[in-house]
């Protein structure tokens, strides 16, 4: 099977583009210029020029030895920890920014969850000198307190959301607000592989250069360019696009997805949107999301402000349902055992997103030469708060 998107931007069952006729000619023409822009030369040249001398790639590849042993495989992080402004985010808004460049637009507008994309995109203004809006619902600015203000330091304008759950799906329809109102100069920093074609595959394009480094690091670490087992956490999915981007045709490698389960799946308080959501629209996408009978949104809930979001992009939706990627629901409790157990085991403070992923390894049953490759999508400076009120219950 070929588990890319078609030219109409459908990952099998799920994508495409449903957006209001005033937004058409501007998706419409982003879907024209794309490929072409990332296609380029000069683009290629200067984002990777960017992504190694500014992001600082390549991330490492390291080999966790005390995971290692405790889980009994070949355990390696991929540390998009380590990147400049701390997650895989910047990867993507450095690239949609020169795109933005390059069809001359002047004005970028963001949305943001866990507020990572949104300092990413804030930082890419900040460098490039444009004005930038980013949308963040009111209960994640409480939440992610230090990266609000990492936002406003770097210039941008953060407007907190009021609406709904006054979380990410609430910011991002604020988003898509304000580009229904200046479609003609305003560029939309998708943050994540939702939103309509083009978006998925040109975030998944984007932040692919995680995989394409998995590839060689292995191979000069272990002798091949591939793993047994990818593992990713999942809620929009552009960590876990970048991560398993170049071996999504690859049948040797086992792809492992972690999404939100809350306080678990058949509690009400859970993102676990795959293991049960069905398929409707949501922002300009057929996905699977949390809804009801008669197609109202299901708020979603999770420990974690960066997954906190009632579906899962087109990409992720398809591989569940072709059974390429086992999804496992990992819930708060799980999560916050598997941060604290990183921290302590390799010294390496996860953010909640990540600590997903980790959550899932007592899940699954390894052999001792397997090798295992997971992304800790960024670091946990900005969930501190959260880490240290577990600390005080304990």
């Amino acid at each position: 099977m070929n588990y890319q998107a078609d030219a109409d931007g459908f990952y099998g069952n799920f994508g495409g583009a449903y957006i209001p006729e005033i937004l058409y000619k501007t998706v419409e023409n982003l879907k024209q210029a794309y490929l072409p822009i990332i296609e380029s030369k000069e683009f290629q040249e200067e984002f990777h020029t960017l992504l190694r001398d500014y992001v600082g790639r390549p991330s490492p590849l390291y080999y966790a030895h005390r995971m290692s042993q405790h889980y009994g495989c070949r355990l390696y992080l991929k540390r998009e920890d380590l990147n400049h402004t701390g997650a895989h985010k910047i990867n993507n808004s450095l690239g949609q920014i020169l795109i933005a460049k390059q069809m001359g637009k002047t004005r970028i507008i963001a949305e943001t969850g866990a507020g990572q994309h949104g300092v990413a995109t804030a930082t890419a203004c900040a460098l490039m000198n444009m004005p930038c809006t980013v949308y963040m619902g009111a209960t994640d600015v409480e939440r992610q307190r230090p990266n609000v203000e990492r936002m406003r330091m770097l210039g941008a304008t953060v407007v907190p959301v009021q609406s709904g759950n006054k979380t990410l799906k609430d910011a991002t329809n604020e988003a898509i607000r304000d580009w229904c109102c200046h479609p003609a100069d305003t560029f939309y920093i998708i943050g994540s592989t939702v939103g309509p074609h083009p978006y998925p595959d040109m975030v998944a394009r984007l932040q692919s250069v995680i995989s394409a480094e998995i590839k060689q690091q292995l191979l000069e670490k272990v002798g091949r360019d591939y793993p047994d087992y990818l593992m990713a956490c999942v809620g929009g999915g552009s960590n876990a696009a970048g991560t398993i981007y170049h071996y999504l045709d690859d049948e040797r490698v086992k792809i492992v997805l972690a999404e939100a389960g809350g306080l678990g799946i058949d509690t009400g308080k859970t993102a676990a949107s795959l293991q049960i959501g069905t398929t409707g629209i949501l922002h300009g996408s057929r996905i699977k999301l949390m809804q009801t009978d008669d197609g109202q949104i299901v708020e979603p809930y999770s420990i974690s402000a960066g997954l906190d979001y009632p579906g899962t992009g087109p990409m992720h939706c398809n591989l569940y349902e072709a059974h390429r990627a086992q999804v496992l629901a990992v819930n708060d409790d799980e999560t916050l055992q598997a941060a604290f157990e990183l921290t302590r085991l390799e010294g390496i403070i996860p953010a909640l997103e990540s600590a997903h992923i980790l959550g899932a390894l007592p899940k699954l049953k390894f052999k001792p030469d397997d090798v295992v490759v997971l992304t800790v999508s960024g670091r946990g400076d900005k969930d501190m708060g959260t880490y240290l009120n577990q600390l005080k219950i304990e």
